[in-house]
């Protein structure tokens, strides 16, 4: 006869995401159904506000000899797990790579929504973990895998993810509850019931509906009124196998900047049109770098109605709440250079007392209420200068730059397509602003200066793809000063 053992249980959440709450739920309820419950918390730092690892044992009162008590653990132990619920897809690899999750046992709940590291989001190149892969390793790795994006089925029921996880749980069936009892200790925890009950249904159900199939590729991109003629343009001028990424760019550049602007950006590409492949990773790229943050934009984004309304879903805002948004803001003098009209510009960066009185006002940064009228209007006021910008140093700057590129990558598509290929694609080490925007153009101009030899070398494209792998590694810059020493 076997022995009667502990139902183990394990949640991996982030810092407020309910993971407390969900585990009380479930301690209540199992004490409620006649099982000692024991749970603990340890308390993780993360970049993504912090994680914690909740860990619940349940042990069958029935099953424990008078005068007896059952010794629970503390701490989840790898392979020993009868539910894992992670609450959102990194978290799920946290748990893989613990060797929590096992094949033998282990029922595992996953939100599969993304909340990015920072090393992700401020990787060189795309840093993000393929979710394809992890989801994969869950499946491989546990007796059963629940998976659906959690937090947009909380937040269609307005509610929070927790409920909808416990949802999920109920649903599975990895506990000896009826649905009812999960619904009972919800409503005995008095808070928020209502919201946490609709999320709880929402999550049941997600929990229990087939897996999604895969989706359908994207529609392609719509052009308003406004734009109409720059689509035809893009029919009548340019291959279709380039009109995706084309009309995706005119959107872009139309709202960066203005119309004439989105039409400039054609005009450079014209010389292009024969290229193929190379026209359409050209415009990819000369896009992003024609929209390049400055004050301006940064102003812009952060005054936009939009924000505003995405902050509020975000927070779950009611009617009885005042929302309130500080941002911290810190110019340096080149950002402040940047904006000014050219001539006065490149006269403050180059005029040591005007640039040292200004970086004195620079040198800590400050927080400005968005949410306030006084902050709103100091943003509001930069992002009015947007019809200012082609007048501006960056302005200037960047089009030397861009002109140039496209210079180099047209007279390279005709006898060296996959080097010309391979220039257009480096592009993308050069992104963000401040000292990321300088890593990056400082990376960028190294390997420019790499190009003539690079034309001179049979494995050209190859070596300038590896230089610009190189550079994206990381920030500092030695892996790619290694790769260049070597040669």
């Amino acid at each position: 006869m076997n022995s009667p053992r502990a139902i183990t249980v394990a949640l991996l959440a982030m810092g407020g995401e309910g993971g407390g709450v969900l585990a009380d739920w479930l301690v209540e309820m199992a004490e409620h159904q006649g099982y000692i419950a024991q749970a603990t918390s340890v308390p993780g730092v993360a970049q993504r506000t912090g994680a914690t690892v909740y860990y619940v044992e349940l042990f069958p009162r029935a099953a424990v000899p008078a005068g007896a008590q059952p010794v629970l653990a503390l701490y989840p132990v790898p392979g020993e797990l009868d539910v894992v619920i992670a609450s959102e897809l990194m978290e799920a690899g946290r748990a893989l790579q613990r060797g929590l999750v096992s094949s033998e046992r282990t029922t595992f709940i996953v939100s599969t929504h993304r909340v990015y590291s920072m090393t992700e989001r401020t990787a060189m190149g795309d840093g993000r973990v393929d979710a394809g892969k992890l989801l994969d390793g869950a499946r491989a790795a546990a007796a059963r895998l629940l998976a659906a994006d959690f937090d947009q089925v909380a937040q269609q029921a307005a509610g929070p993810i927790a409920p909808a996880l416990f949802g999920a749980l109920a649903a599975s069936g990895a506990l000896p509850f009826e649905r009812a009892q999960f619904e009972e200790a919800i409503r005995r925890g008095g808070v928020g019931v209502q919201a946490s009950l609709q999320a709880f249904a929402a999550g049941y159900q997600a929990a229990l509906a087939p897996a999604a199939e895969p989706e359908a590729p994207l529609p392609a991109v719509r052009l308003g009124p406004r734009l109409t003629p720059l689509g035809e343009r893009i029919e009548r001028e340019f291959p279709p196998a380039a009109h995706d990424v084309l009309r995706h760019a005119v959107l872009r550049l139309a709202d960066y900047q203005d119309l004439p602007y989105a039409a400039e950006y054609l005009d450079l590409l014209q010389p292009l049109r024969g290229s193929g492949e190379v026209l359409a990773e050209a415009a990819r790229q000369l896009a992003l770098w024609m929209t390049y943050e400055d004050a301006i934009r940064v102003a812009d984004l952060k005054t936009r109605r939009s924000r505003f309304d995405r902050v509020a879903r975000e927070v779950r805002l009611t009617g009885a709440q005042e929302l309130q948004i500080n941002e911290f803001m810190h110019p340096r003098v080149e950002e402040i250079a940047d904006i000014l009209p050219a001539g006065l510009g490149r006269w403050l960066l180059e005029t040591r007392w005007a640039r040292g009185t200004l970086g004195r006002f620079t040198r800590k940064g400050r927080v400005v209420p968005t949410s306030s009228l006084r902050g709103f209007l100091l943003l509001y006021a930069i992002a009015a200068l947007r019809p200012a910008r082609r007048r501006s140093l960056r302005f200037a700057v960047e089009q030397a730059r861009t002109r140039a590129w496209l210079a180099e990558i047209q007279r390279l598509a005709g006898s060296q397509a996959l080097l010309a290929l391979e220039l257009a694609r480096s592009q993308r080490l050069v992104k963000g602003y401040g000292d990321t925007h300088a890593r990056g153009w400082r990376n960028f101009q190294r390997l420019l200066d790499e190009l003539p030899r690079l034309e001179r070398d049979a494995a050209g494209a190859r070596r300038l793809s590896e230089l610009t792998q190189a550079a994206l590694a990381d920030e500092s810059g030695q892996a790619l000063d290694r790769m260049l020493a070597s040669t």
